[in-house]
């Protein structure tokens, strides 16, 4: 039975850690995300759990404390945003070369500098292509759900890799919303126990972690790397299929919104597709066949089933919260049309970075980006396909 809540993303997220009961949780505060740890400790201090809360001196040692908890056979979690994940970033390389299945919360903040605390992608970004997992949430309640499938897919032995589950700072992190709950004692049953097969504490199995690697093997482990990345994939949809069972609530690589039927979508991530929906309601009351494609599985990245969903379409827009900086767009646009590239479809498509440093993004913005796709749609010619949303003329 659900319990029926209201709580902020952070709050939520916390409340998933509860219900999860780690071994240990290290971390260190830094906005937007210091609410689940500051949440997370209450419980540690109040008895709710009987978690070794590891309160560090950086961020870096965060990520360290995680890393030696889990090669040690403790199921270990953590929380940051942006220049804390940055602070991280030699060990996030380490947790997941090392193959150790940690859970972080990645509340997403733009990254210094100059200096600014509220949202956008980049921290995300910055860290893409570091073997990590990577599930987004639109909202409290999916940022809740994600966390609770992530130790499930993680800690298969088919994966395990690390996963971070990202929702966007303080648009869904300080935002309070109604939300389902599950008990405690459904979410222990449907996460289960962690029973590491090789760990550092298993007297009967003596192991080194993290040992010096050469020519002779690290291409090979890179590889093995890789593999699980693409294994992962799997495990994600069967974890999905099963959480639906459970809750009700399904999850797929991706949510399709009014996509089936229609002619220009827009492709997205966290918060803007709510943002997006409400446009496309509007849009449909008066003709328009607009729809949107939401990524919630980052990486993996699924390229064959997004090519699928777009391959019909006359014009797409993907939108990026952050930027490249590399003259020919941001990555979602990269990933996207790499994955239509490979597989053989052509649809013409146009990428906009929008809502840096927390920019406002606006229903309007979103009905000029349709717009923009009607034309496209209509003549074939995207001119730039590189553009911003929302950028004052003026530039600094």
């Amino acid at each position: 039975m659900s319990i029926r809540e209201r709580l902020s993303g952070n709050e939520a997220t916390a409340i998933a850690m509860k219900q999860i009961n780690p071994d240990v949780v290290a971390a260190f505060p830094i906005t937007p995300s210091t609410e689940i740890p500051q949440y997370f400790s209450t419980f540690v201090s109040n008895g709710e759990v009987d978690t070794e809360f590891v309160a560090v001196e950086s961020e870096h040692s965060a990520m360290s404390a995680t890393i030696g908890a889990e090669a040690a056979g403790a199921r270990a979690m953590t929380a940051t945003s942006a220049n804390g994940l940055s602070l991280m970033w030699e060990m996030i390389y380490i947790a997941s070369s090392l193959r150790l299945p940690i859970v972080m919360a990645l509340v997403n903040r733009a990254v210094s500098g100059p200096l600014n605390i509220h949202n956008d992608h980049s921290d995300a970004m910055g860290v893409r292509d570091a073997g990590w997992i990577m599930l987004f949430s639109e909202n409290n309640q999916e940022a809740y759900d994600n966390m609770l499938m992530a130790h499930k897919i993680a800690e298969n032995k088919n994966v395990l890799l690390p996963l971070m589950v990202c929702q966007d700072g303080f648009i869904t992190s300080h935002s309070i919303e109604n939300i389902q709950l599950e008990t405690d004692e459904e979410v222990k049953k449907f996460i289960g126990e962690y029973h590491p097969e090789h760990y550092l504490l298993n007297d009967k199995e003596p192991i080194a972690v993290g040992p010096l690697d050469l020519q002779s093997f690290l291409f090979e482990h890179k590889a093995g790397q890789a593999e699980a990345m693409k294994n992962a994939k799997q495990v994600i949809k069967e974890v999905s299929e099963e959480f639906e069972k459970w809750t009700g609530r399904k999850y797929g690589f991706f949510e399709e919104y009014m996509l089936d039927d229609a002619e220009i979508a827009i492709v997205c991530m966290n918060s803007t597709a709510g943002t997006t929906k409400a446009v496309i309601n509007k849009l449909r009351e008066n003709g328009i066949k607009a729809g949107l494609l939401k990524i919630r599985m980052f990486r993996p990245f699924p390229v064959d089933e997004v090519a699928e969903a777009l391959s019909h379409l006359k014009a797409v827009a993907i939108l990026d919260k952050a930027d490249s900086l590399n003259g020919a767009g941001g990555a979602l646009f990269e990933d996207v049309t790499s994955a239509m590239y490979v597989n053989k479809k052509q649809v013409p498509m146009v990428n906009y970075v929008y809502g840096i440093g927390g920019r406002d993004t606006t229903e309007a913005q979103i009905e000029s980006v349709y717009s923009d796709l009607q034309k496209i749609a209509e003549t074939g010619n995207i001119e730039n396909p590189y553009r911003y949303l929302g950028l004052r003329k003026e530039r600094n």
